[in-house]
């Protein structure tokens, strides 16, 4: 993991000078968040905030920064961000961008019930019909999920690993990415696209804010929805998936049902979508596969054994397990 900025009081003073928010009074690093630093600062007006981007360029965080003032002007639930004294809510310190946030109150749900599911699943819902054909500026600036670029990040994934079973994994990857079938007419918006409990604030049980758009982009609007459905059964994971034979069954789609039939209570998938789910599913696994790239054997892993599951059924009958 990077080694990440520390900040000092003095460097607070410093940033605070910036705004009309008091002066500083203590800071607390956030221990959740592994890319970027969050800190809440209280000063001596209110408390905040602070999220410092250590791995994005100034006009990725302005993509971000203009999607967030975009939902907010929608009344989506989502943080707002503090502009400085000249307007700004995205600014620099030490060559890096950063932003400062309201507090919202709220818990992350370790084990939420249906209830707080399903009204997961309609925040997803209403999102994507804020941004469906939303096409923010900067976006060019942000890694926007699709074939293209995740097979550009896996060659340089397989380019910084430099392995032949890094090479033979990038082998396989473009090989599979070559089969999905994902029309130019597929709907596309932004999705967060790291949609699930960890960032999602509750409040007396309700959905109170959706934060942390670190990763949100331009792509197939769809993307959180099949991100968010599982079709595998519960014990097939990363860290069990070998105790399953390459012919045994592994699916439940219950749950999944469950998800998509709540889901089109709020946003209705048009016939394209519902065909080509199941390609921008397997293109969510593809990007877990570059995530995790120097895990596992290329002859047989986690994300390879998904895919091969998936072909198993082929398009055509998962189609019918979630929609018929």
């Amino acid at each position: 993991m990077a080694v990440k900025k520390q900040f000092s009081k003095g460097d607070f003073g410093r940033i605070l000078s910036d705004y009309d928010l008091g002066e500083y009074k203590s800071s607390k690093r956030f221990p959740s968040g592994t890319v970027q630093t969050n800190f809440l600062l209280k000063t001596t007006k209110d408390k905040f905030v602070f999220r410092y981007y250590e791995h994005r360029s100034v006009n990725s965080v302005l993509f971000e920064s203009d999607l967030i003032k975009y939902l907010n002007d929608k009344n989506y639930p989502c943080p707002c961000q503090i502009a400085n004294k000249h307007g700004k809510f995205v600014c620099t310190y030490k060559g890096k961008p950063l932003i400062i946030f309201e507090f919202v109150e709220g818990k992350h749900l370790k084990n939420p019930n249906e209830n707080q599911k399903n009204e997961l699943v309609k925040k997803i819902a209403e999102l994507q019909n804020i941004t469906k054909n939303h096409r923010p500026p900067n976006r060019k600036f942000r890694l926007n999920y699709n074939i293209e670029n995740c097979r550009e990040l896996a060659d340089k994934e397989t380019k910084k690993i430099n392995t032949l079973n890094a090479k033979e994994k990038f082998k396989w990857l473009n090989g599979k990415l070559s089969t999905l079938e994902l029309p130019k007419s597929l709907p596309k918006g932004v999705c967060h696209c790291d949609f699930h409990f960890s960032n999602v604030l509750f409040t007396n049980n309700k959905f109170n804010a959706l934060i942390d758009f670190d990763d949100a982009n331009y792509t197939f609007l769809v993307y959180d929805l099949a991100a968010l459905i599982n079709p595998f059964v519960k014990s097939f994971e990363w860290d069990t998936w070998t105790n399953f034979k390459k012919d045994e069954n592994v699916f439940d789609f219950a749950e999944a049902r469950k998800t998509v039939s709540e889901f089109i209570k709020y946003r209705p998938l048009n016939d394209s979508e519902k065909k080509h789910l199941f390609d921008v599913f397997k293109l969510s696994i593809m990007f877990d596969c570059i995530w995790y790239f120097k895990r596992g054997n290329v002859k047989d892993f986690y994300e390879k054994r998904k895919i091969e599951y998936l072909n198993l059924i082929g398009r055509e009958e998962f189609y019918k397990r979630l929609f018929q």
